[in-house]
């Protein structure tokens, strides 16, 4: 992530009492309020909305003090700042980042840096003090005037019964902020409806050595606070196959760091309609620049994917399977498609019923590794690993340079399952050694949390209830099936805020509601097949799966040769029209090519696709795919369009329930 053209302008300190500073964003609109008494609190308002109401913050270093408390302010600043961010992966080439600081300096060796965009307020620790320091807990408020409807995304699946321990892959529960639920752990962002159509999302950013944010049912009324993961002292592997870490013995404190360090980002996004929240890049902004001197290396890119469709090949003179000759297949498939990876999941390596006593360092008998990467090689097809976190955990220090040595692209790092401190610093050091060694990294059971733009090796995160679900929705009592189809038009405002999504589309077999079932072995995605295609450009993926067979793709060349085109980084995003939960739409740029994506719930609609953001005075051709007539009975019907258009165009998406619409401009 490189920057450039900073612009510092130094204020005089605009105070209101001696204990009160506000500071405003650069268009005047969104104000933060500090007030220092007893304790330090910060307030928002955007324009006559109150958004936060007076919400206290505080560091609790133990022995050393509570950071915050009675806070004694030697001298406050405000600064502003314009800089050009150029991300190495991402949905834009450039990100503007305007702001106003306000910068506290107080007595006790610590400081607290406020910082006011148009679209949202930050706030961070600072410490400058010797040595190691303890965070025994840490205040972070968030006191809402009213009783707003919260999209809250709880923790529902503790792995091995541990509190902390989770996949990150949570749907919505759409409740007013007052039956929240006292006993239970929600993970960030997470989405306020505030008055007059905005919407305040609250996360966490720049996470680096300390435990990851949750959230709680706070202790006044309508409001929400900061929960912490303790650090783990002793444990054991559990959860499923024993891939996670369960700990038995914690500390009685969050962390133990650096005395010298800045804390991660508590942030507030303020959104006046819904369609700003798919272009926020305020992950961006409070990110590191990349740590990496070279990063020519890193290539985004597309991936035929194995465990989904369980390498249902069919037309082959080989028993497919977890094989060499499967894999071979796997990549003629990709050369052929123009796709630069595939991915060899679970099972290439050790033993499936034994990982505390696996190792990475064994590939089974029936695949020949060497030749299947050689294959690759000759074909321009890269081969990325899925790896258990246990298995990295111990053995990347070996297992990453032998492997990297061999051709090996990437790894898919699997059942992280946790973000106290102890797995973000393990996921760093991961994550360094695969950057040592030219390794891309896909990480799993984990939600973004700003590590990607100091190591943009890092190309994708799940902590996404994606398409695997599919596979079991409704089963065992699941309600999931009743949800998936709003979720899917509703992580692109929430769950991207805070970076990118391994959702894995693109599934051939479709179904509406009442001819979906769930089957492992044979699975079928929910809504239309354009609702899948469409997500192409609708989610951030910069490692992208194309998660159904060769077989299914090559039955339906017309789509896959559409989905294999779109570009997984872009240069530009324009959002359109969108609403939470409903519906969404925007338009990405790549070169000179436009692309464009819709998608809705179960309810049919019609929504219009503007194509103002066109150069004025060209002609253009689209090509479009969009649901057929009968797309509302049978899923798979879809239609392919292509026509001349400008940019007065304004073209009509209809859309089946639970259906879809995309193009790509030329």
């Amino acid at each position: 992530m490189k920057l450039t053209l900073l612009f510092l302008t130094t204020l005089l300190p605009l105070s209101l009492t001696a204990k009160d500073w506000r500071v405003s964003s650069p268009n005047k609109q969104l104000t933060v309020t500090v007030t220092a008494e007893k304790a330090l609190s910060w307030q928002i308002n955007h324009g006559e909305t109150a958004v936060l109401a007076p919400s206290e913050i505080a560091l609790n270093l133990g022995n050393d003090g509570v950071l915050g408390a009675n806070a004694k302010v030697k001298n406050a600043t405000t600064k502003t700042f314009s800089e050009t961010i150029r991300p190495v992966v991402y949905k834009k080439a450039t990100v503007e980042n305007n702001y106003t600081q306000l910068m506290l300096n107080c007595s006790g060796g610590y400081k607290v840096e406020f910082r006011v965009y148009d679209d949202a307020a930050a706030y961070r620790f600072i410490t400058e003090k010797k040595g190691k320091i303890k965070v025994t807990d840490e205040t972070a408020e968030f006191n809402f005037p009213a009783d707003y409807k919260a999209f809250i995304p709880y923790i529902n699946d503790n792995r091995g019964g541990y509190k902390y321990s989770y996949s990150f892959e949570s749907y919505y529960d759409e409740k007013p902020l007052s039956q929240m639920y006292a006993d239970s752990l929600a993970i960030t962002p997470l989405l306020v409806d505030i008055d007059g159509g905005k919407k305040a999302a609250i996360m966490e950013a720049d996470l680096d050595d300390y435990a990851g944010m949750f959230l709680v049912k706070g202790d006044k009324p309508n409001s929400l606070k900061a929960a912490f993961a303790p650090l783990p002292l002793e444990g054991d592997w559990g959860g499923w196959m024993e891939m996670n870490y369960i700990p038995s013995k914690c500390a009685d404190y969050i962390a133990e760091t650096d005395g010298k360090r800045a804390f991660p980002w508590r942030a507030v996004i303020v959104s006046t309609d819904d369609s700003q929240l798919l272009s926020c890049d305020l992950s961006v902004r409070l990110g590191k620049k990349s740590q990496l001197a070279d990063t020519s290396w890193i290539k985004p890119g597309k991936v035929a994917w194995d465990w989904w469709n369980t390498t249902n090949i069919t037309g082959v003179d080989f028993k497919a399977g977890m094989n060499t000759d499967t894999y071979k297949h796997f990549i003629d498939f990709a050369a052929e498609n123009h796709l630069e990876y595939i991915i060899i999941d679970c099972g290439w390596s050790g033993s499936r019923n034994d990982w505390k006593g696996s190792t990475l360092m064994h590939c089974i008998p029936e695949i020949n590794l060497e030749e299947v990467i050689n294959h690759g090689n000759k074909k321009g097809v890269g081969v990325i690993l899925w790896a258990s976190w246990a298995l990295c955990d111990k053995e990347h220090a070996t297992a990453f340079p032998h492997y990297a040595k061999m051709g090996v692209k990437g790894f898919k790092v699997d059942f992280l399952d946790a973000d106290d401190q102890k797995m973000i610093q393990s996921m760093k050091k991961i994550v360094q050694t695969a950057a040592d060694n030219h390794l891309l990294i896909d990480l799993h059971g984990m939600k973004p949390t700003g590590l990607q733009y100091a190591y943009p090796n890092i190309v994708n995160f799940e902590g996404v209830k994606g398409l695997e679900n599919c596979k079991w929705a409704g089963m065992d009592g699941d309600k999931s099936s009743e949800d998936f189809l709003r979720y899917d038009v509703t992580i692109p405002f929430i769950r991207t805020l805070c970076g990118p999504m391994d959702y894995t589309p693109g599934a051939m077999t479709n179904a509406q509601r009442n001819m979906f079932r769930p089957i492992n072995d044979h699975p079928m995605s929910q809504g239309t097949r354009v609702h899948q295609m469409a997500m192409y450009t609708l989610y951030d993926a910069p490692l992208q799966m194309l998660s159904d067979s060769p077989t299914a793709y090559r039955k339906n060349q017309k789509c896959t040769d559409f989905i294999a085109a779109v570009p997984t980084v872009f240069d530009e995003t324009i959002t359109m029209d969108s609403k939470v939960g409903e519906y969404v739409a925007l338009a990405r740029r790549k070169g000179s090519d436009w692309w464009v994506g819709a998608m809705t719930n179960w309810d049919a609609r019609s929504i219009e696709i503007p194509l103002s953001f066109l150069p004025e005075g060209k002609e253009f051709t689209i090509e479009i795919f969009q649901d057929g007539i009968n797309a509302d009975t049978e899923a798979t019907d879809y239609k392919r369009v292509v026509k001349k258009v400008n940019s007065a165009t304004v073209l009509k998406a209809d859309l089946a329930p639970g259906g879809g619409w995309t193009a790509r401009i030329k």
